[in-house]
Order: structure tokens, then sequence, then C-alpha cells
């Protein structure tokens, strides 16, 4: 079973409404107050995706040109396939193919993050910075999940990689295992420890863990994953909540936010982007790049 996920039946019982915000929130809105206008990214997870040729892909699009389509439907892009492979020629190659303002947000490798655990990954590190690095003005935050069984025992470990990270490089960190968030001296602690080296906090919004659902901000960022039920009533209404949230972070100043969606069948990925997008643009003024349904 896939992280928090539910059955129909479970979902219909489930209170799926936004947390509050945590008090930290709005000071660390205040403190970052952004200057000009808001940057908000939507999109999905990967662009290879076969489902889409026909729907948001023209008929008989290559594999080899997904890339060169996706950006022409979306602002930006929750990287997961550099969680399984990442090469500095490719990415430089995908540089080359975004066009300005578009956003790659890249996975930790699962190497530095699952397999390794974050111990002995010097040398990972430096290639996985590396070759993120040469997406330049195309490169959002760098998303560094953390597998659900990494319990706050390892948070020596975790303040370590995080401590030797540089300051000044966009990096999010998604928690998994319940102690993170059950434990609130731990919470305290790892939230502070992200404020103190300027990283993120992914905000993760799925039916059956909403202690993923944490509502607390570190830095001028907000990086949310949200899966959705193939359209069920219940996605609709919790991007709603969303678009209301976002809204206010984006008065009170928030500088800048990433929002990617995922489905159980991805083939609904683009129509719950596209929902979103148009409430967004709606409700916050923006002009944020809409999906182009063929059919």
């Amino acid at each position: 079973m896939k992280f928090g996920a539910l059955s129909i039946e479970e979902l219909e019982q489930a209170d799926l409404s936004l947390k509050p915000d945590h008090p930290r929130t709005a000071e660390i809105i205040k403190q970052n107050k952004r200057k000009g206008d808001p940057e908000v990214y939507v999109g999905c997870a990967k662009w290879g995706r076969k489902e889409w040729v026909g729907t948001i892909y023209p008929e008989k699009t290559k594999d080899k040109d997904f890339l060169s389509e996706y950006v022409k439907n979306f602002n930006g892009i929750e990287l997961n396939g550099t969680f399984y492979s990442i090469k500095k020629a490719y990415v430089e190659r995908w540089a080359e193919i975004a066009p300005e303002g578009f956003k790659f947000c890249p996975k930790f490798s699962q190497l530095i993050s699952h397999r390794r655990r974050l111990n002995n990954v010097e040398d990972m590190t430096e290639y996985y910075l590396d070759a993120a690095s040469a997406l330049g003005d195309n490169l959002g935050v760098c998303f560094l999940q953390m597998p659900e069984n990494f319990n706050s025992k390892k948070f020596d470990i975790l303040a370590t990689y995080l401590q030797n990270l540089p300051r000044d490089f966009p990096v999010t960190l998604e928690l998994r295992h319940e102690d993170w968030f059950s434990d609130q001296t731990i919470f305290d602690e790892t939230f502070a420890l992200l404020e103190e080296t300027g990283k993120g906090a992914v905000i993760t919004d799925v039916a059956g863990r909403r202690d993923a659902l944490h509502q607390r901000l570190t830095n001028d960022t907000a990086f949310i994953r949200f899966n959705g039920y193939n359209l069920h009533p219940s996605d609709y209404s919790r991007l709603d909540e969303w678009v209301i949230r976002i809204k206010s972070w984006l008065d009170a100043g928030l500088s800048t936010v990433h929002f990617y969606c995922h489905q159980q069948d991805e083939v609904n990925t683009p129509v719950t982007c596209d929902y979103l997008i148009k409430k967004l643009n709606e409700e916050c003024q923006l002009e944020i790049k809409r999906p182009n349904f063929i059919n």
C-alpha cells in the first residue's frame, strides 16, 4: 500500500480537512516577507507518462519529446526520476529544453536517503548537488524524502547531514515516520533545525496520515505534495481548502509555493492540476500556466 493510502470506504469516513497553521508559520512568513510578486508552481511528479499522449501531449508524441511537451503545459515539476538516477549530462539537456521561469524540483538519490540513510554519503551528495546545480535558474527546490522507517532516533544523523549541506542550496525535507510528529519535543527540535539550516519542510497531504499535514513552515517556501483519489469528490473539496490556505499565506507575504499533485491513475493528474490552477488564478489573481487539453 502506498504511504497514507485509504480504501474508498475509509476515505469517505475520514476527516480530510486542513489543520490550522502551526503558530510559528505566521512568524516565519512575516520574517521572510517577500518584496515582489509571489511565485507559485503547480505540476506533476514526472513527465514520462504515455497515458498523456492524446490528452495533453499530441498524438504520436515520442518518449524523447515528452519533456518538451510537458513544459508547454506546466510551470514546474516534482522530479521523482532523479530518485532512481541522476546524471549531469541529462540534467543539462533538461535545462536547455525548459523555458524561462520553469522550475524542476529534483528528488535526492535513493542511494543517499533510502540505502545509505544519510550515512557516509559525502561523495554521493556532492555529485547530486553538482548535477542539480546544472539546472541553473530552472532549479526550484531539491526534495529530500526519508523512508517511512527512518525514525527520530536518527535525529543526530539527520542534523549532521543538514548542517553539512550548503546553507544557500534550496532543500526541502519530507519525514514520514510517525514519531517525528507525535513527540512534541522531537517535532519542535526538528523544525527548529530546519529553520537554523535554512531548509524547508514538505507538507504531505495524504488521506491516511494527517499527522504529516503539519502546516509548519520553516522558510520562505511552502512545498506541498498532494495525493488524490482519481477525482473523487474529496479531491476537489481538499483542493478548495488548499486554495483558501495558500491565498492566506500569499496575502501575508509568503514568497514561493510549490504544489505537486499525484493520483492513483496518473491520467487524472493533469485534471487535478488544472482544477487547482484555475482556482488559484481566480482567487489569488495569479497567471499560472494551465495545461492545454487536446480533447
